[in-house]
């Protein structure tokens, strides 16, 4: 166990003369491990015991640098599992002024995309999809729910609702819903959207790979074809560590 955590957290740094808690130092050291793929994402952390014998310190003070690693983002804690690595997220700007889908957005960026489906199906509607997408009595609706990767890292959870007018067939969307509605004409042209602050519960923190409580976007999006008519009520959650939204302000006359 000492030659594995010789290889990722050298001792130098943490018996160095340099002023600072000892917590500090061993949080700095396991950041620059994990910085520099020493410690790669989804890798679990040497038990606490473990790291406390091996750099000399208590418990006590590896129990500190962890926590603060994990209220940062950069380690998750699961339960009955231990302690793993989280990949350091990229940022992602997303304009505020135009109507795309999330396959579309990453696409642009060079980010290969792939989607885990959470739900796909038509269903009897609940009384809310009833009233937001205007349904009449007896239409069913259906439901896309999918976690959006890109690049292997989950970024966001998105569930849709749709008339099944619209979307007879949720199986065949294999990728882009946007692309599958453009083929039966009904791709949405505009669409209002509410973002709210949020933290994140189980289980959508832990499909998110992010710790629970973690900051988060919550988003509600009411799309509408060029008729008014709403096509799509969409609800998702995005990685706060991952997204900035960013819209274009004029001068009102």
């Amino acid at each position: 166990m000492s030659d594995a955590l010789a290889a990722i957290l050298p001792l130098a740094s943490l018996q160095s003369a340099s002023a600072g808690p000892l917590y500090l130092k061993l949080r700095q050291t396991l950041e620059e491990a994990i910085s520099s793929g020493r410690l790669g994402h989804g890798a679990a952390l040497p038990a606490e015991r473990d790291l406390a014998e091996y750099a000399s310190v208590s418990r006590v003070t590896v129990r500190k640098a962890v926590d603060d690693l994990v209220r940062d983002g950069l380690l998750m804690r699961r339960q009955g599992s231990g302690t793993f690595v989280v990949k350091p997220v990229s940022r992602v700007q997303q304009p505020l002024s135009q109507l795309t889908s999330f396959t579309e957005d990453m696409a642009r960026r060079g980010l290969v995309t792939r989607s885990e489906w959470l739900e796909r199906g038509l269903f009897p509607p609940s009384p809310e999809e009833t009233m937001m997408l205007g349904l009449t009595a007896g239409t069913m609706v259906a439901r896309i729910g999918r976690l959006r990767i890109a690049n292997d890292l989950p970024l966001a959870i998105e569930r849709a609702s749709l008339s099944a007018e619209f979307l007879p067939d949720p199986d065949a969307v294999t990728s882009s819903l946007y692309a599958q509605l453009q083929k039966k004409e009904a791709r949405p042209v505009r669409a209002i959207q509410r973002i709210s602050a949020c933290n994140l519960k189980d289980p959508d923190a832990g499909l998110l790979a992010v710790p629970v409580g973690a900051a988060g976007l919550s988003i509600e999006r009411i799309s509408y074809l060029a008729s008014g008519r709403v096509v799509e009520f969409t609800r998702s959650l995005y990685r706060g560590d991952a997204y900035d939204f960013v819209a274009e302000l004029t001068l009102g006359e």
